[in-house]
Formats: structure tokens, C-alpha cells, sequence
């Protein structure tokens, strides 16, 4: 992916982040997050994924609800941005980037990850409408 256009899908993450209440910039504080071109071979194993630009995020981590005292030592959790799947939402259909769907596809995608951090399943995320 050519770096301008990763410094322009950074630049509207920073502006979607900039538009959060307190309380989600909070559960990033605790959460952080990572934005990648592509997800691993191994998540894409994992989530059933054939083409990178299929997955738009990842939540990594043991959800709030399932926790208990033998998860201590494991790793922090984490949320994973991907730009590929993003942008392939983004996009209209001449292939150019629509920003405003851009953001869109940017704020659902950091929500949706959040929800899975507190347990929410794919089904309830998606009767929410952060499919």
C-alpha cells in the first residue's frame, strides 16, 4: 500500500478519534489500537477470511464478561484497524474513496471492535448496526 495513502487513511482514523466522547477515547486507554495494511495469515485462519481486504478489524483479547482470575498473565488486549478492508468499503464504483464513507466504515469498525471487548456478539453487533 503506497504511503500516501496510509497517511490519508491515518489522517481520517485521527479524525474519527477526534469525534468520540471522552468515554470511548477512556476504553482506548485501556484497549489500544493498532492499524495495519492487512490482518496476519494467522488471524485470517482464524476468522475464516480468504481475501485481506475482507476483514476491517480484529479484537484480540479475552471479552470483559468471560474474564476471570486465571487469564492473569495473559496478553492485554488489543483492537486492529485494517486498511484494505476499510478502504474496499469506502470505495465507490469508479475505485475512488468516498470519505465520508470512509469515516463511516473507520468509527463502525473501532465501535464493533470495542463491542466484542465487552462481549458482544457478531449477531448483537449487527442488530445494533456495526456490522
Amino acid at each position: 500500500m503506497k504511503q500516501a495513502l496510509r497517511d490519508y487513511f491515518d489522517e481520517q482514523v485521527e479524525w474519527v478519534l477526534s469525534r468520540f466522547p471522552d468515554r470511548v477515547h477512556q476504553l482506548l486507554d485501556v484497549v489500544p489500537m493498532y492499524v495495519e495494511d492487512y490482518p496476519s495469515p494467522r488471524v485470517m485462519k482464524e476468522m475464516g477470511v480468504r481475501r485481506r481486504s475482507d476483514l476491517c478489524g480484529y479484537y484480540a483479547g479475552i471479552p470483559l464478561p468471560e474474564r476471570h482470575i486465571e487469564h492473569s498473565g495473559t496478553l492485554s488486549d488489543a483492537i486492529y484497524l485494517y486498511r484494505a478492508g476499510i478502504l474496499s468499503l469506502a470505495c465507490d464504483e469508479d475505485g475512488e474513496i468516498d470519505e465520508d464513507e470512509l469515516q463511516h466504515q473507520i468509527r463502525v469498525t473501532i465501535l464493533h471492535e470495542l463491542g466484542h471487548h465487552h462481549g458482544m456478539t457478531e449477531e448483537e453487533l449487527d442488530a445494533l448496526g456495526y456490522e
